[in-house]
């Protein structure tokens, strides 16, 4: 995989229609300009992928701050817009206030959520005539519904992903711990054209998977007959997010039954995802079926989230939570059972949501039998 797929840049008709749907939404709100100030709103909005820079967009332009170490990287990558460079003499918030005000801005809306206290006080004594207003969500939101581009990416990434884990799982060897795992995950994906990990992968072994975010120590994969592993890859930015069991010894008849339960609450929540169902209606399905076993107490997490960009992303798949799902949305699907003292059984996939229903965009199997371990001695 070349390193120029790995940095595709959006095409340029896909970032005119983001920001024509900013527009849209902004018109709505009554603000004539907003600052981007979260990074990768920036990057979701103009391409670039730098780690400084601030954009404003206001009703006939869009531009992009940010200073001099950038300077080639943004004609490379953002060439259709106005750019303003400050140089170490100009402080952020100076430039930021010029512009604002040679903009003509009278409403202002801002990021609140991706700027200090600090800034945000210092910015509006800066514009004491301007009203800030906050729109924190506002793109957020429009990232909720992915495009083709960023749907490729994912794909993309869970190609990385799958293939990292085969090679991992193919070389496990019985003296390898869980910190040595973590490690060979993340070589692999950065070998299959990763720019690494989405995350910092999960991998735990028998008791220590009870804990859904367990950190990889130093236990032995031998040490128990199965093992969590919750990994991901990054691939041109965008993330993916997939949960397996792996059984090293023999199957019993508890693992047996509670894999059983987590993949039927699995399937049950999968089959109704289309536009229109509420997140929270998937969660109950999930949830419900978990219950109904007697394991309810021992799923407490949400069913489920978004992902692009961030590994957690709107919507939301969670109890008491009413968003309602549409084309273009790509969440996980992660139900799980957690037993104190013997392990923990998640299953999780990524799902995009079709104008007709649904497509399960990972490819690995999730039969238990299937996901047995001969491993190198």
């Amino acid at each position: 995989m070349s390193q120029l797929a790995c940095n595709a840049l959006p095409p340029r008709n896909i970032l005119v229609k983001r920001r024509q749907v900013l527009s849209r939404e902004l018109k709505n709100l009554g603000v004539d300009g907003l600052l981007v100030t979260d990074i990768l709103n920036v990057r979701y909005l103009t391409g670039f992928t730098g780690s400084s820079a601030q954009l404003l967009v206001t009703r006939n332009e869009l531009i992009l701050m940010s200073d001099t170490r950038y300077t080639t990287q943004i004609e490379i990558e953002c060439g259709d817009l106005t750019v303003d460079i400050r140089t170490a003499k100009e402080p952020v918030l100076t430039q930021v206030a010029r512009q604002v005000e040679l903009a003509g801005i009278c409403q202002l809306g801002v990021e609140s959520e991706s700027m200090t206290r600090l800034f945000y006080s210092q910015l509006a004594e800066k514009l004491p005539k301007i009203a800030l207003v906050d729109t924190n969500a506002l793109i957020l939101n429009q990232r909720a519904i992915k495009d083709a581009f960023e749907i490729s990416m994912i794909r993309q990434s869970l190609k990385v992903a799958e293939k990292a884990i085969s090679v991992t799982i193919a070389e496990l060897t019985e003296s390898q711990t869980e910190v040595e795992i973590a490690r060979n995950l993340e070589y692999s994906i950065r070998k299959f054209g990763g720019e690494g990990c989405a995350f910092e992968p999960i991998v735990a072994v028998g008791p220590h998977a009870a804990l859904p975010h367990a950190r990889p120590t130093q236990v032995c994969v031998t040490d128990w007959p199965f093992l969590l592993i919750d990994w991901g890859a990054k691939f041109n930015g965008y993330a993916s997010d997939l949960t397996r069991i792996f059984v090293t010894g023999k199957i019993s008849a508890k693992l047996k039954r509670v894999y059983e339960c987590v993949l039927t609450a699995q399937q049950l929540a999968i089959q109704q995802i289309r536009p229109g169902r509420k997140t929270g209606e998937i969660d109950l399905i999930a949830r419900t079926a978990i219950e109904e076993a007697g394991f309810g107490k021992y799923f407490g997490h949400g069913l489920g989230h978004g992902f692009g960009l961030q590994i957690h992303e709107q919507p939301r798949l969670a109890p008491n939570d009413h968003t309602e799902l549409k084309a273009g949305m790509v969440v996980t699907v992660e139900p799980g059972i957690y037993l104190p003292d013997w392990g923990g059984v998640r299953i999780e996939d990524d799902i995009l949501v079709t104008p007709s229903g649904y497509e399960i965009l990972s490819g690995l199997t999730r039969e238990l039998e299937a996901c047995t371990v001969d491993m190198l001695a």
